[in-house]
């Protein structure tokens, strides 16, 4: 509870930051206007967006309680957070332009106090009046970025992309050369507004026709009422070697207040109960065998274990029973337990499929260029990383979660082909 306060205290703060903005934007305005010849328009542009801007701050602050409810934050909530968010950065970018543009009004107004006489009737020193063209930059500016995000919460949380990786193993066994997973994660279902996107989706999902399907958590956002209306949708993912999945950090319910602690146990029997009317074997720290050609692969799932939330993963659990020398692959949610608890495992694991970080839902990938805000927290966010030819793959995710967008980093589908090994 102590946390939670301390993140109502953040949130209030950003919001009383927010407002200080808006009057500072709300002046570049004014002077942006102040040659306009109707009356009508420039109290049309500089209040209205006062009124706007303002009051989606007071409908953030609103939302907040929203985390003390047994619903959590709705689509409706996420969509305030995200035009408040959309709007604090426009703003800020506003505010950037125009202290620019102030800060030499002020220079310049010191250097004239120091080598000019001020004038008779001039009280006090003297600084030249803020130019509009330094307003007509700043809202130029600060166009792209409020485009940007409106696209993201439109378009880009569901413009889903695949990506493919193919990794060579030496210990692959000779049947699994060429042998394909389907990898989605971070279904955030709560948080979908558009049913027949999340279908286009699971479409895209379905038509790699791989061998295996696995879901590595975050099936919902706290409530496992959340997926119901999507059951019939996700269940249509199939592969001949079966859909396996596992809990992720949202999926135990820690994040918002329960009647009881027995609501909160059968929210999650609940929950288990889904992932099998989906179709999906859920992996409670346990593993399964999938044998083709007569040879056998462990598949390994765990609970959630990652450094700053949820520890209930037990791999020594999980790998009971599994041959030593055997190929292994774990559903793992946070890729920090394979940085932490995986890498150094005695028994190898040859590759770990992740997810919960959701690259930020923000930033920019290019061929020779990768930058997340989520990098700041998380070592390894996203794609493929590899060390001593043991693999995690961390998902981007499919769904989203508080910022109702994606901007740059987008939905993702994974494909993986496992490769034998040329010697």
């Amino acid at each position: 509870m102590h946390n939670r306060s301390g993140i109502f205290t953040f949130f209030l703060l950003i919001a009383a930051i927010s407002l200080v903005f808006d009057w500072y934007v709300f002046s570049g305005l004014k002077t942006l206007t102040a040659d306009w010849q109707s009356a009508r328009m420039r109290k049309l542009t500089t209040w209205g967006y006062l009124v706007i801007s303002v009051g989606i701050t007071f409908l953030f602050v609103g939302g907040l309680e929203s985390f003390n409810s047994a619903q959590g934050m709705t689509p409706y909530h996420e969509y305030t957070l995200s035009f408040f968010i959309t709007f604090l950065i426009t703003k800020i970018v506003f505010a950037i332009i125009l202290f620019l543009g102030d800060s030499g009004r002020f220079v310049y107004g010191l250097v004239h106090g120091i080598t000019h006489s001020a004038p008779k009737k001039t009280k006090g020193p003297y600084f030249p009046a803020r130019r509009k063209f330094i307003s007509e930059i700043a809202v130029i500016t600060a166009a792209f970025p409020f485009t940007a995000f409106l696209y993201a919460m439109v378009a880009g949380k569901y413009d889903y992309k695949v990506h493919r990786q193919t990794i060579y193993y030496d210990e692959l066994p000779d049947a699994f050369d060429g042998f394909t997973i389907t990898q989605i994660s971070d279904i955030h279902s709560g948080s979908f507004d558009n049913t027949h996107a999340v279908q286009k989706g699971i479409n895209l999902a379905n038509a790699q026709k791989s061998d295996l399907f696995v879901f590595t958590g975050d099936l919902v956002n706290n409530a496992a009422w959340e997926i119901e209306k999507y059951i019939d949708h996700f269940k249509q993912l199939k592969a001949p070697f079966g859909q396996f999945s596992i809990l992720g950090n949202h999926d135990y319910g820690d994040y918002i207040l329960w009647n009881n602690d027995a609501e909160k146990a059968a929210n999650l029997v609940k929950l288990k109960q889904h992932h099998a009317e989906l179709g999906y074997r859920l992996l409670m720290d346990e593993n399964v065998v999938l044998e083709k050609g007569g040879q056998k692969i462990s598949l390994i799932g765990v609970q959630n274990w990652g450094k700053g939330f949820i520890q209930l993963g037990d791999l020594d659990k999980a790998l009971k029973g599994v041959d030593a020398d055997a190929f292994k692959i774990l559903l793992s949610h946070d890729p920090t337990h394979w940085e932490e608890k995986v890498r150094y495992h005695p028994t190898d694991i040859h590759l770990t499929l992740a997810g919960h970080t959701h690259g930020a839902q923000f930033g920019v990938e290019t061929a020779g260029f990768r930058w997340s805000p989520v990098q700041y927290k998380y070592l390894d966010w996203a794609g493929l990383i590899n060390q001593r030819n043991r693999y995690l793959y961390v998902n981007r995710g499919f769904g989203f979660l508080a910022f109702s967008g994606r901007l740059g980093i987008w939905p993702e589908i994974t494909v993986i082909t496992l490769k034998k090994k040329i010697a």
